[in-house]
C-alpha cells in the first residue's frame, strides 16, 4: 500500500510540475504578445506599413501558439484538479493563473487600443486620399469647348 501511495504522490508531483511549467510558458507567450502589440502601436503611429504587416504576421503566429498551447493546458489542468482538490492546491499555481488572467486582460485592452488607433489612422488616410484631386481631372479637355461633332467631306 505504501508503494501505491508513493506512486500516487509521484504522479501528483509530476502533474503539478508539468502544469506549472506549461503555465510559465503560457505566461511567456502572453508577455511576448504584449511586446508585439507595443511594436504594432508604434508602427501604426509612425505609419510604417511594412513593419506593421510584419508585426501582425508575428502576432498571428503567437495567437496560434497560445491557442494550441491552451489545448494542452486544459486537459492537464483537469488532471491537476483531480490530483489536488481545492484545499490542497499549490499556491504557486494559483499565482500563475492569476498572472495569466491579468495578462489576458491586458492583451485584450491593448489589442482594442491598437484596433481603435488603426481604425482612426485608416479614416485619416481615406480622408487624405479623397482630398487629393488630380489636376488633370479638374481641367477640361481642349476639345470639350468646341462645337459638337459633324461630318467631314474627305472625298476631295
Amino acid at each position: 500500500m505504501a508503494v501505491a501511495y508513493g506512486g500516487e504522490l509521484e504522479r501528483r508531483a509530476a502533474t503539478l510540475r508539468r502544469f506549472r511549467e506549461l503555465l510559465v510558458e503560457q505566461r511567456g507567450k502572453f508577455e511576448r504578445y504584449l511586446e508585439v502589440l507595443d511594436h504594432e502601436k508604434k508602427d501604426i503611429e509612425s505609419g510604417d506599413v511594412d513593419r506593421l504587416v510584419a508585426h501582425v504576421e508575428l502576432e498571428e503566429r503567437i495567437v496560434s501558439e497560445i491557442y494550441t498551447f491552451q489545448k494542452v493546458i486544459d486537459p492537464l489542468e483537469e488532471l491537476y484538479r483531480a490530483a489536488y482538490p481545492a484545499g490542497q492546491a499549490a499556491p504557486e499555481v494559483a499565482e500563475l493563473k492569476t498572472a495569466l488572467t491579468e495578462l489576458r486582460t491586458e492583451v485584450l485592452r491593448r489589442n482594442e487600443e491598437n484596433r481603435t488607433l488603426l481604425k482612426a489612422r485608416m479614416e485619416l488616410l481615406r480622408a487624405e486620399v479623397l482630398s487629393l484631386r488630380s489636376p488633370a481631372a479638374t481641367r477640361k479637355s481642349v476639345y470639350a469647348a468646341g462645337a459638337t461633332g459633324g461630318l467631314l467631306d474627305i472625298s476631295g
